[in-house]
């Protein structure tokens, strides 16, 4: 187990063998037995390598294994990521949802929910425009009506889908979904806007929910990026704040609505031409008038605010709480040393006391 947590942990991190070696102070032929469980570092390496590597000592013999399938990844212009950048991406979501699964042990039933979607979906989807109306189906379901939503990975997880932002920073990584074990995850890249985060994760949920309903003719990426804007901004909510019929639109009318729904101003500007508000030359014009002042590939004014997980670490409190795990336990989930645990139960760290 050892051997298989340190590769994990390692590349998570993003560090070579030799990066490793060099920051723990052994060689990396020693590293790559112990990665081979050939060997067993000593207790002075072992918290050289948790130190180096950001994690808890706890980490390397953790039972739990999580392995990750179907999954699927949303880049920038739809680049593919190389296999060194895709296995650090991965490592780091197994690691969180592996946290999760461990602290699910701990905690009664009725404190989590159940991913669910309407029994009523079609079996086959042979069009785009289909979609619209089973994105509103999905928000009726999770019973969250047709206005914005303020907080899209609340959202999710209060829908029993494990989210989580990665600290992998490469531009070429937005997104991705997979399925592991029962639960169902959707990551996003932390670093990216709020309304760049938002679009990614209902892009990847239109994956969980289209992926095996669609006709060999319907692509699922055009797919996926059609269900993210309908579930965002249902097909009602743009006809009652664009109009049925518009000639054009204004650039700083759709940043008003972007900080509204937390859709980009481009995003806006595809419900338009999708919902038969603008017609496609007069969403053409639109998106030349953006290009003359560079706003087709940064939009003006300010950006909506990023979007972070929440429910685990209230969940990891909670639980502390009622007795149901340890301050060590709650430390080991929340990768953090059992001092800093104290100091935010101790509310010094957000009073700004250093205890």
């Amino acid at each position: 187990m050892f051997s298989k947590r340190l590769h994990q942990a390692r590349q998570a991190s993003g560090l070579s063998l030799r990066a490793l070696a060099e920051k723990v102070q052994v060689s990396a032929m020693m590293l790559s037995k112990y990665e081979r469980a050939e060997s067993m570092p000593s207790s002075g390496v072992l918290l050289a390598l948790a130190d180096a590597l950001g994690v808890r000592t706890e980490y390397f013999f953790r039972a739990i294994s999580i392995d990750l399938e179907r999954i699927e990844h949303r880049n920038k212009h739809r680049w593919k990521l190389p296999k060194q950048a895709e296995s650090k991406v991965l490592a780091d979501v197994s690691d969180q949802l592996e946290r999760w699964a461990i602290l699910d042990d701990f905690i009664p039933a009725p404190w989590s929910v159940p991913f669910s979607l309407p029994k009523d979906l079609p079996d086959q989807i042979d069009d785009l425009d289909a979609i619209e109306d089973i994105a509103i189906s999905i928000r009726e379901h999770w019973k969250l009506g047709l206005n914005p939503l303020p907080d899209l990975i609340d959202t999710f997880e209060n829908q029993g889908i494990k989210t989580f932002t990665t600290r992998f920073d490469d531009p070429r990584f937005e997104g991705m979904s997979a399925r592991a074990n029962h639960y169902h995850v959707i990551v996003v890249g932390r670093e990216w806007p709020g309304d760049r985060q938002r679009f990614t994760l209902a892009h990847e949920l239109g994956h969980m929910v289209l992926d095996d309903r669609l006709a060999s003719c319907v692509d699922k990426e055009k797919a996926a990026d059609r269900f993210a804007g309908a579930f965002l901004v249902p097909a009602p909510m743009v006809k009652a704040a664009l109009g049925a019929r518009r000639q054009s639109l204004e650039v700083y009318e759709l940043y008003m609505l972007k900080q509204e729904f937390g859709l980009s101003i481009a995003g806006w500007s595809y419900r338009a031409l999708n919902n038969g508000v603008i017609s496609k030359a007069g969403h053409q014009k639109f998106w030349r008038k953006l290009a003359v002042k560079g706003w087709n590939k940064v939009e003006p004014g300010e950006p909506c605010p990023p979007e972070k997980p929440r429910l685990f670490e209230q969940t990891v409190y909670r639980a502390l709480s009622e007795d149901l795990i340890s301050e060590s336990k709650a430390a080991e989930l929340l990768s953090i040393s059992v001092g800093n645990l104290t100091a935010h139960r101790r509310m010094d760290l957000i009073n700004g006391d250093p205890g």
